[in-house]
């Protein structure tokens, strides 16, 4: 479409948009025909702004896309490799949390020294071991 098509297009839209503002404030009063006044503007701003050429650019992509999914055979066998994807995806964190999610690297590291560097934590200075020590006496870690 060229741009003088557009333009009727964003004009019309707004026209109706403004007899549908000008009931609504007749029938719902003034709260109703400013948020109808908004929606009015919003076809003149998309064609200000060339959006809504992009827009109908995204829906015949969506379109052809939708058309290619139903009628092709190659399509369907992409969608199925998806679900299977996602069950087989589902499946694992289904049996992880069922197992408690212990994995070999977290019990090798849960077997090393609490201080030890290797676990995730600095390894713990002289002075602040005392302090440590007394917040795990009290049940404060």
């Amino acid at each position: 479409m060229d741009d003088v098509t557009w333009g009727a297009l964003a004009l019309v839209l707004t026209v109706l948009g403004g007899l549908w503002t000008w009931f609504a404030y007749r029938r719902r009063g003034l709260p109703a025909a400013l948020k109808g006044a908004g929606l009015t503007l919003l076809p003149l701003a998309a064609y200000l702004t060339k959006t809504l050429r992009m827009l109908t650019r995204i829906g015949d992509a969506v379109a052809d896309w939708a058309a290619s999914l139903v009628f092709s055979p190659l399509v369907w066998v992409g969608v199925g490799v998806a679900g299977l994807a996602v069950v087989l995806f589902g499946a694992g964190r289904a049996l992880e949390a069922r197992s408690g999610g212990d994995r070999p690297a977290r019990r090798e590291r849960a077997a090393l020294p609490e201080g030890s560097p290797a676990r995730g934590k600095p390894a713990i200075d002289d002075d602040l071991a005392d302090i440590e020590a007394l917040l795990r006496k009290r049940g404060i870690s």
